[in-house]
């Protein structure tokens, strides 16, 4: 059984069934193993690399793909139904890395990183999050500081960065200004991009030993007085947070579509399960309590579906999809895990052990509701929009 929308286009059709046929082979089988090990698959993300799916909306004339949004998203919902881990490598390689060079980089530097990342002859990592700041993104501690031939020396420490000890390209935010009067603590942050392999003082510290997504590479970064050229700066000085704001809103459809493979990973695993299962003479997917519970796991994952496709088509057209990303995000990484939870309940004892992948659907599932935005933030986001719509409303009666 495969839950995906009823109106594919022939392209996503050819696209999907091929990523299908791989993830069914190379993926599934290894998954389980792999959470258990922690061990980062490198040559699955290769060979995804050689498919064109982790340059998957980079534009062609840098080797990517140039798919939309919608089928982007599409794409993220299928690797996370078959492994979480694999899944959020691919999101954050080009939602995140990709993403924020895309929209802040020069030509020169699209040039120079994206056509290696769109191939994955390297892997892309963006370090925001710091040891003190998370959702708190303008109290970073991270710094710049400009030399008088415009060079830069960076200094400082990120926590939780995915792909963090495996990449090869990093984009990092630092403070470069205090912020100007009038303005946030945003004000003033630059962002910086840079490869690995091309500056000295780079450290990976601490791997983190995650609940789930555990074959997903997690680590802190640090910084010892790096010596980065001036073209290393990515957008416009001290202003970079108006890019972050713009990756995260793209990240989050991302995020969300994760979240929605693993609640139909879990829902698809239950219904089988359920229908196998006898007790008291009949399936226990045919008893109304258990039926009804997948009744609002297939309902709530399909709207979930939907919210995504609508801030994937604002973003496609160029419209403003903040609020839109918001709410898919949020709705379908709670309902996503929701899902993992009632699968869970609906295998009884068997949901709790290893044996059976409902609870690495959940453990993966979690931390959707946390990356790229918590679930508070995505409601002080929605919250903010509402209410300066009904102020500038009657403002106007």
């Amino acid at each position: 059984m495969t839950t995906l929308p009823y109106d594919l286009s022939d392209d996503q059709r050819t696209i999907l069934g091929a990523l299908t046929a791989f993830l069914k082979k190379e993926v599934a089988p290894g998954a389980a193993e792999r959470d258990q090990t922690s061990e980062f698959p490198m040559q699955i993300v290769k060979e995804l690399g050689e498919m064109g799916i982790m340059g998957a909306q980079t534009p062609a004339e840098y080797g990517g793909s140039e798919l939309d949004t919608a089928t982007f998203a599409l794409i993220i919902e299928e690797i996370a139904a078959y492994d979480g881990s694999l899944c959020l490598t691919v999101a954050s390689h080009n939602s995140l890395c990709q993403g924020h060079i895309l929209i802040g980089g020069t030509e020169a530097q699209k040039q120079k990183f994206l056509p290696d990342l769109a191939a994955a002859r390297k892997l892309g990592a963006w370090g925001l999050t710091e040891p003190g700041s998370g959702s708190d993104s303008g109290g970073l501690a991270t710094r710049a500081e400009e030399q008088p031939d415009g060079s830069w020396i960076l200094n400082g420490a990120k926590n939780f960065i995915t792909q963090g000890s495996v990449a090869g390209t990093y984009v990092v935010l630092a403070r470069t200004d205090a912020p100007r009067p009038g303005k946030s603590k945003n004000d003033g942050i630059s962002a910086f991009v840079f490869n690995r392999d091309e500056v000295q003082g780079f450290s990976v510290g601490r791997k983190e030993d995650k609940l789930g997504l555990r074959s997903s590479d997690t680590a802190q970064l640090i910084f010892e007085n790096i010596h980065l050229g001036a073209d290393a700066l990515l957008g416009t000085r001290g202003q970079a947070f108006k890019d972050v704001m713009r990756v995260l809103d793209g990240g989050r459809i991302g995020i969300g579509a994760m979240g929605l493979g693993l609640g139909r990973a879990a829902l698809e695993y239950a219904t089988r399960y359920g229908m196998e299962r006898e007790q008291f003479g009949k399936p226990i997917a045919l008893n109304q309590a258990l039926g009804f519970r997948l009744a609002d796991m297939d309902t709530e994952l399909e709207a979930a579906r939907l919210l995504i496709r609508k801030a994937a088509d604002l973003k496609d057209a160029g419209r403003d999809f903040t609020v839109a990303a918001a709410r898919a995000k949020l709705f379908a990484t709670e309902k996503g895990l929701a899902a993992c939870d009632s699968a869970i309940q609906m295998l009884g004892g068997y949901g709790y052990i290893k044996e059976y992948p409902v609870e690495r659907f959940w453990r993966d599932n979690r931390l959707t509701t946390i990356g790229e935005g918590t679930s508070e933030v995505q409601r002080l986001i929605i919250s903010r929009a509402l209410t300066a719509r009904f102020a500038k409303d009657a403002a106007l009666a």
